[in-house]
């Protein structure tokens, strides 16, 4: 079986077990001392040999950790989705081995998420027949009991379980489709204090879908009515009561709620007089609300957009009828409207359920307070029954929910203020939002929420290092946040860590697994995906993102068309660029031409460049497309003009918006065969080396990767290896990175200095010991084996970057740092053309790029 880990969970300080969340799936072969009978030793043996290889097989494609193994398994797994995938291949597995016997193989099937501790045995102890690593906490014995519950062939979950492998369950492919979810109810479990809801999962067909029989250590929770010994007298009393309630009420009409549905937001109805109250007691509601893993609030901005599509102003009032035709366009079940009035000298603030489809009122719920200062605790109160009356579970809306003076502030002035912020940052206008969370803070200076907000408007205008300010004061007060928004602030924490890379895109994914409305969390997830190269995980998790209400949406669009770019799948990327600005209202974009380019309708490409930069001349990374466009069509003065417009541009701006375009013109420059100094370029190597080194966490993967690509332009343009002192340098800076991509880019360079040094063999010895699907390790291994004079195999590696534009143009890192570079190497036609340091290039009247002389 698979090795488990060489050390246990530990807490790090005190050097003893530490707790931690796992799935634990347990499972038990059905009969199998009759199966041994039946079969015989010797045949029995065999089925058991083939069980192992299987459940080994299964185990490393699913990722598990075995702890015990008999005629029954106990697993551990870091995520719900790979148990149940183990499950699912495990009952299919062992039906397939039983059909080739002619017998029913079956298993029971348990799985739930919760904290166990995990340790190793001595070795003197394994030795003696224990096993490796020890599981214990109350999680083993409910999947335990699960396990015991189920029916032969059946999969139970517990609820925690079937909530996160529900959401996850896309990532299974096609067969996610048609899998069939079941709740059995709620049960008792001997030694769990309180009753457990039940759920099964399985494959038409095969899954058995039937409720569980009661056990000694496992029964129902029946009502009273369901009871048999009350249910004579019960008979009775439903009889008398109810032919007196049909005359004292009708029944209530009701809305077909799911889990994850949709509700649109009404505004606040104020007829206090209060102006105060008006948008502080609606933007309550909403956080109150938004605390469910039950229910999605479609956003503003996406009410917004909808009623622009409707021919409506933006800022048209959400009633019944304006809300009712917002949440049939948006897919909404429902639409709830607030009011607030003084009635008798006390405020009461009301709330609606209305269904879309008829306009009619399903629920009304009201609470009375006598002073505004109770506000806060009625709208909890009035969120919770919104959340019961459209079917979410008791148990769950106590477990998450907090109360709202805790999660937000017990000032009506503050939270007005920040729902006014939240409003122009809806509106897309940073700085007024700023300052209106600014003013809340002032008010309130443990407003956490507010300086999270403060935070949001830095970041979206690529200011990390203020944001980090804020980010930091708000986690000194992350017990005032609900669990969303502290998940939330979390990632963004673990974005601004040593290492972000390692740590931020599991934070990101486990907010999107637990409030999948959130689409921003798929989005962030989905781009560190892409950076890194995982772009199938990325186009998963974009596409996502894309699905959801969000108005911003377009964003995850885009990505989408660039993840297909790298892909080199240009019908796609095209097709999802054109989505991308339909929804956005916006012209073709860089990205698009991008992809005109990479197809090779480079007219059409320069076309759509051009026009762009007419429009947004304050975009100055549009001259890195356009730089990399005018290349690939042959117009290097040309390209050299435009680079050099965009490193105007960007004089004023930081490293990271800065360095990529000087060096996209020092590409333009080598490649028109103009002259390049060696100072100016040693000069801003030293510049990038001393930005990367004083960065912080937010910046330094960016700046990493571009003192990168400013060796590689040494390396590969100036033909010129680096000094001891740069690589030490550049090896430091991408050890206190810790990203993939930049690792794999630093063994690129490594290698390319021993070409430069005279030993093209041991670069392409290094090469091989670490082999990249990408660019530039191609060009480094194509450079090495022409050296060598392996012209055939230089060649080999020349075609293949012919065959990959769409990944030179679709390169993220660096802030685009690679993109010139890249796109030069692919449209090359041989080597020469892409740089030999003796052969001139013929076919596009160009010098060769290495062994200019340098000023």
């Amino acid at each position: 079986m698979q090795q488990v880990p060489a050390t246990p969970d530990m807490d790090a300080t005190a050097g003893t077990p530490a707790p931690r969340v796992h799935t634990l799936l347990l499972t038990d072969l059905c009969d199998s001392v009759a199966l041994v009978e039946r079969l015989g030793d010797t045949a029995a043996a065999e089925l058991f040999q083939e069980h192992d290889r299987l459940v080994l097989r299964l185990q490393q494609q699913w990722k598990g950790r075995m702890i015990d193994r008999s005629d029954g398994l106990l697993l551990l797994f870091e995520r719900p989705v790979n148990g149940l995938g183990f499950a699912l291949d495990y009952r299919q597995g062992l039906e397939q081995l039983g059909q080739l016997r002619g017998i029913g193989l079956h298993a029971r099937t348990g799985m739930h998420v919760g904290e166990v501790l995990t340790w190793h045995n001595s070795v003197e102890a394994v030795q003696a027949g224990a096993k490796p690593l020890e599981v214990e906490g109350l999680a083993k014995p409910l999947a335990a009991r699960l396990m015991a519950l189920a029916r032969p062939g059946q999969i139970l979950l517990s609820a925690v379980a079937e909530s996160l492998a529900h959401r996850s369950a896309r990532e299974l492919g096609a067969r996610s489709q048609h899998l069939q979810w079941k709740s059995h109810g709620r049960w008792h479990f001997k030694g769990v204090p309180t009753t457990q809801e039940v759920f099964e999962v399985g494959e038409p067909g095969f899954a058995p879908l039937r409720m569980p029989r009661s056990t000694p250590k496992a029964w129902r929770d029946l009502p009273l009515w369901r009871r048999p010994m009350a249910l004579v007298a019960e008979a009775a009393l439903l009889v008398a009561l109810g032919v007196g309630a049909w005359f004292i009420t009708r029944p209530e009409p009701a809305i077909a709620f799911a889990e994850r549905d949709w509700v649109v937001m009404g505004d606040l109805r104020n007829l206090t007089g209060n102006a105060v109250l008006d948008d502080s007691i609606e933007q309550a509601f909403r956080i109150s609300l938004e605390q469910s893993r039950y229910v999605n609030i479609v956003s503003d901005m996406t009410v917004s957009d909808t009623l622009t599509r409707m021919r409506r102003d933006r800022t048209a009032q959400i009633d019944r009828i304006v809300g009712s035709e917002v949440a049939i366009r948006d897919g909404a079940r429902a639409v709830v409207l607030p009011t607030l009035a003084e009635i008798g000298g006390k405020l009461r603030i009301t709330v609606e359920i209305v269904d879309p489809q008829t306009r009619s009122t399903v629920h009304v719920l009201s609470r009375d307070v006598a002073h505004a200062d109770g506000l806060l605790t009625s709208i909890d109160s009035l969120a919770r029954s919104v959340r019961d009356r459209l079917g979410e579970s008791s148990d769950a809306i106590q477990r998450i929910s907090q109360p709202l003076p805790e999660v937000t502030t017990e000032s009506l002035d503050a939270l007005k203020l920040y729902a006014l912020g939240v409003k122009a940052y809806n509106g897309r206008r940073m700085d007024d939002a700023r300052a209106l969370f600014l003013k809340a803070v002032d008010i309130d200076p443990e407003f956490a929420l507010a300086l999270v907000g403060i935070m949001r408007t830095y970041m979206t205008q690529g200011n990390a290092e203020e944001a980090e300010v804020y980010l930091r004061r708000a986690a000194a007060l992350r017990e005032h946040l609900s669990v969303r928004d502290r998940l939330y602030m979390e990632a963004w924490e673990a974005e601004f860590e040593p290492r972000p890379s390692l740590s931020a895109p599991a934070k990101w994914r486990l907010l999107a697994e637990v409030y999948p409305d959130i689409a921003g969390a798929q989005q962030n997830y989905a781009w560190a995906e892409y950076v890194k190269g995982s772009l199938d995980e990325a186009l998963a998790a974009a596409t996502a993102a894309a699905s959801s209400k969000e108005a911003l949406r377009y964003i995850s669009k885009e990505l989408i068309g660039r993840i297909h770019l790298a892909r080199d799948e240009y019908d796609a990327a095209i097709r999802n660029f054109v989505e991308s600005e339909k929804i956005a209202g916006a012209q073709p974009s860089r990205r698009h031409a991008s992809a005109l380019a990479a197809k090779g309708r480079l007219s059409d490409a320069l076309e759509v460049l051009e026009r762009y930069a007419a429009r947004d001349p304050s975009d100055a990374l549009v001259h890195v497309e356009w730089t990399a466009a005018l290349l690939a069509a042959g117009q290097a003065e040309k390209a050299m003009e435009i680079a050099g417009q965009g490193v105007a541009k960007a004089a004023a701006d930081n490293d990271v918006m800065r360095v990529p375009l000087q060096l996209g013109a020092m590409v333009a420059q080598y490649r028109a065969g103009a002259s390049v100094s060696q100072r100016k370029l040693d000069d801003m190597l030293l510049s990038v080396f001393q930005a990367a080194e004083a960065a912080g966490a937010g910046e330094a993967d960016d700046l990493t990767a571009i003192a990168l690509a400013a060796c590689r332009v040494k390396q590969r343009f100036a033909g010129v290896a680096l000094n001891a002192s740069d690589e030490h340098r550049l090896a430091k800076l991408v050890e206190r990175s810790g990203h993939p991509r930049n690792e794999a880019l630093l063994a690129v360079v490594i290698a390319d200095q021993w070409r430069l040094r005279g030993e093209p063999a041991r670069a392409a010895e290094l090469l091989r010991a670490r082999t990249g699907d990408f660019v530039q390790w191609h060009v480094a291994m194509r450079d090495a084996l022409h050296a060598m004079g392996d012209h055939e195999g230089s060649q080999r590696q020349q075609r293949w970057l012919s065959g990959h534009p769409g990944m030179a143009y679709g390169d993220p890192l660096g802030a685009q740092a690679f993109v010139v570079m890249n796109v030069v190497d692919t449209v090359a036609t041989d080597v020469a053309t892409a740089g030999d340091s003796v052969v001139e290039a013929k076919d596009h009247g160009m010098r060769g790029l290495g062994g200019h002389v340098l000023q």
